[in-house]
């Protein structure tokens, strides 16, 4: 009689539901997962190493190419940490920007989230409703930085300019009519403030669609119900945050326990799961959405009372206004010593953390007091969580590994760096 062993399975890093370049090996027991071994490193850039060789100011749009679904989240965290060995105090104006921008950065990631989701366990039409919300807060993105994805938008001491007074316009194309072109830019007709407003009334019914499509949708909670579980101990003992660990039942956000910036002043809630499933996991994500949008709105009302500075006057390490510049010989050796050296940081270390969309993002910095980080250590969300694949994926099926990695929600270049 043959003997029966288990056989392997290569799942990616072609896979399109492996979210980039995962290679999962997995041994199968029929159709059974008996042990899930993710092979890391296929994206991996050495953007560690090379932060050591550039400019404190050149390393932020690194931090973009990390996790390059919440961009500002991961500038947020290093512009934290260079604040606390610099130990200068960022303007108030610039905190409240710093927040609503996380927020729309969190909704970005969460919507991807959500429909890619969906669309790996086979919901294909969720991806087409979550991109629609996308495109407005990518015109958000390039309103206030000039790109749509890696924005580079803050800087160690605050942001790098003042929220603009006006969006970009639609115009008329061979695609796009003088109707269609009149209706697109009617919430454009004024400030950035007054876009990201109209977005806030609208987003809350958005989110209503996503919750009619699948919340109760029988396929997906068939999908997602009671596949990889993991209980509120195990997520604590497996490093888990963000999400992850709060779909499990622990109430721990960074943004409440450890405020950062304005948070502490910002009134929201932290949504908590109850069995520590796919589905709770997407639950607290779509409940996570409607308290970012809360923390917009909030944030909007102050910034439009309160004008001010948005980087700090500290021209060590922010460069002074051009007019300034042309006017004093003063000014304008500062701006040649940072356009030439960068800033010198102080000799120490720091870590500052974030609650980033996927978890915790921190960054570890040493500095020797040069213009240049002497050590530059990242910790990731998405690696702690992707740790636990093997222990969430074993006894499932193949398919739902695909559900499996989707609510990881994984991406490779903030894990590999």
């Amino acid at each position: 009689m043959a003997e029966i062993k288990n056989y392997t399975l290569n799942f990616g890093p072609q896979h399109p539901a492996a979210h980039g370049v995962l290679r999962l090996v997995l041994e199968l027991d029929g159709e059974v997962i008996v042990r899930a071994d993710p092979h890391i490193g296929l994206l991996h850039r050495g953007t560690e190493k090379l932060a050591e060789t550039r400019t404190w100011i050149q390393n932020v749009p690194y931090l973009d190419r990390l996790d390059y679904v919440s961009m500002m989240s991961n500038e947020h965290a290093y512009c934290l940490a260079v604040e606390r060995l610099l130990g200068v105090d960022v303007p108030v104006r610039a905190q409240y920007i710093r927040v609503m921008m996380d927020e729309v950065t969190r909704i970005l990631n969460h919507l991807l989230n959500v429909g890619t989701h969906a669309l790996d366990v086979g919901a294909m039409a969720m991806v087409l409703y979550t991109f629609r919300e996308r495109e407005d807060l990518m015109d958000v993105y390039e309103a206030v930085s000039g790109a749509r994805l890696h924005a580079a938008y803050y800087r160690p001491g605050g942001v790098y300019r003042d929220l603009p007074e006006q969006m970009p316009q639609y115009r008329e194309t061979k695609w796009k009519n003088a109707a269609d072109v009149t209706r697109l830019n009617e919430p454009r007709q004024g400030s950035l403030l007054d876009f990201l407003e109209d977005f806030t009334n609208r987003f809350p019914g958005y989110v209503d669609e996503y919750e009619t499509l699948l919340t109760d949708n029988r396929i997906w909670k068939m999908r997602t119900v009671n596949v990889g579980v993991v209980s509120p101990e195990r997520a604590l003992q497996l490093g888990f945050s963000g999400p992850m660990l709060r779909g499990s039942g622990v109430e721990w956000d960074l943004r409440k326990k450890m405020p950062y910036e304005v948070y502490g002043r910002i009134d929201f809630d932290i949504p908590v799961g109850v069995n520590g499933d796919c589905y709770d996991r997407y639950l607290v994500r779509i409940e996570e959405m409607r308290q970012s949008n809360r923390i917009i709105r909030q944030c909007i009302d102050w910034l439009r009372q309160n004008p001010g500075p948005v980087i700090t006057d500290n021209h060590k390490v922010a460069p002074p206004a051009r007019e300034k510049m042309k006017e004093s010989m003063e000014e304008l050796i500062h701006h040649f010593k940072l356009a030439t050296e960068g800033m010198h940081v102080p000799a120490g270390e720091a870590y500052a953390a974030v609650e980033h969309p996927k978890g915790e993002f921190g960054v570890y910095v040493i500095s020797d007091g040069a213009n240049k980080p002497y050590r530059f250590k990242l910790r990731s969300p998405g690696f702690a969580h992707l740790a636990a694949t093997n222990e969430m994926a074993r006894g499932h099926m193949i398919a739902d590994a695909t559900a499996i990695i989707g609510t990881i929600d994984l991406v490779l270049g903030d894990t590999d760096r």
